[in-house]
């Protein structure tokens, strides 16, 4: 195993101290240098659109032969709020749907979607040598010593089996994942939250206990700092490096950054809906791009393989996936198609369909962030979509 470096984190341009350039200090030499060309990440950005002013007045649907066999397939698709959909079979991609105002190169938030990509990336370095899973976390980010990641090992974070205190209630001002989001600069901060997500992390405590699943959002960020502390770069950088470089992608995609210019890893990546089915097309391609292999045949077999039955917990899963499992940031339906999903809140969905050799991309703005009844009318969509490829 390589000795994961120590130390403060990385900057965000050579040279550069931590932390800076600060809102105080980005148009002062030498910080401009860089500021410069990464104003978004100091100042909020907004894009001068390439296309008319005026969107066009209605979706673009070009549903194919699915729509043959599922003739309300767009209704749907407009019932459960859906900005893009595509499917691709192989490499062509055999049907999308994009919201009216909506286009094909248009970027889309991935919320938890992005920890499927931050998992890829882990996939990566342990290929490598650079992480060993059955390392205790702290091994890589002693500044965790004395949170609730001091004991638990990579596999456990990967896995989300740890107990740990904190509440995922999107709409809870006094949930942990409400002051994770300030602490990232997603929502307005408040007296005493910390100053940024590495200081946030710190603050985690539970139980101590392993082997049971808990969806916790938190854990996908530790793995960014693993990925920090063994790469010596930001994650932004390593996201690039070890996956989206490789994609042969039609767009950079973008994540949203806190004080400190760390990734928001676990829900702040956005790209196209082709680019999102690329990362479907290198897992079933056994861990391939255009750009060169992204992780081993092996760390892909084992995601397609599910995780641990036995530890998986969450009842809403499960009601619909009774084999459900997760693990290394994929949720496994564990159903006899063997389908395999990046999900995220308002309605995100990656969706592998190895039996067609398909991707289905499904980015939505649910008015709910996670309800039951979103999740069965999307479950029903892709599965219902998943099976009429067999018949396409």
């Amino acid at each position: 195993m390589n000795t994961p470096t120590t130390g403060s984190h990385p900057a965000r341009y050579p040279d550069a101290a931590a932390g800076e350039p600060t809102l105080d200090s980005w148009q002062e030499p030498p910080h401009n240098r860089w500021a410069f060309a990464h104003l978004g990440e100091m100042v909020p950005s907004a894009a001068v659109s390439r296309r008319p002013v005026n969107a066009p007045g209605h979706a673009l649907a070009r549903l194919g032969a699915i729509a043959a066999q599922l003739p309300d397939l767009e209704q749907r698709l407009e019932q459960t709020y859906t900005d893009a959909f595509l499917v691709l079979r192989g490499t062509e991609v055999v049907a999308e749907y994009y919201r009216a105002g909506f286009a094909p190169d248009d970027r889309h938030l991935l919320m938890s979607v992005s920890k499927s990509l931050c998992g890829t990336v882990v996939g990566a370095l342990v290929d490598e040598g650079r992480i060993d899973p059955a390392q205790p976390v702290t091994e890589y980010v002693p500044e965790l010593a004395g949170s609730v990641y001091d004991g638990p090992s990579v596999l456990q974070v990967l896995d989300m089996q740890i107990s740990i205190d904190y509440n995922e209630d999107y709409v809870d001002p006094a949930s942990e994942v409400q002051t994770h989001g300030r602490s990232a600069g997603w929502r307005t901060r408040r007296h005493g939250d910390p100053a940024d997500t590495y200081e946030f992390l710190t603050t985690l405590r539970g139980d101590g206990s392993t082997g049971e699943f808990q969806y916790c959002s938190a854990n996908t960020d530790v793995l960014a700092w693993i990925v920090e502390r063994v790469t010596g770069l930001r994650y932004v950088e390593a996201l690039s490096t070890y996956l989206w470089a490789k994609l042969d992608a039609d767009r950079d995609a973008t994540i949203t950054v806190d004080t400190t210019g760390f990734g928001f890893a676990h829900g702040g990546v956005s790209c196209t809906a082709r680019d999102l089915a690329r990362v479907g097309r290198m897992m079933l391609d056994g861990g391939v791009a255009p750009g060169g292999r992204v992780v081993s045949e092996d760390w892909v077999r084992r995601v397609l393989a599910g995780g641990s039955h036995e530890a998986m917990t969450d009842k809403g899963f499960t009601n619909t996936f009774p084999d459900g499992s997760y693990t290394r940031q994929w949720w496994c339906t564990g159903n006899e198609r063997g389908n395999v999903s990046g999900i995220g809140i308002h309605g995100q969905n990656l969706w592998l369909d190895p039996l067609t050799d398909s991707v289905i991309v499904k980015l939505s703005s649910w008015p709910d962030p996670d309800t039951e009844h979103w999740h069965r009318l999307q479950n029903g969509i892709l599965l219902d979509v998943s099976r009429a490829l067999d018949a396409v």
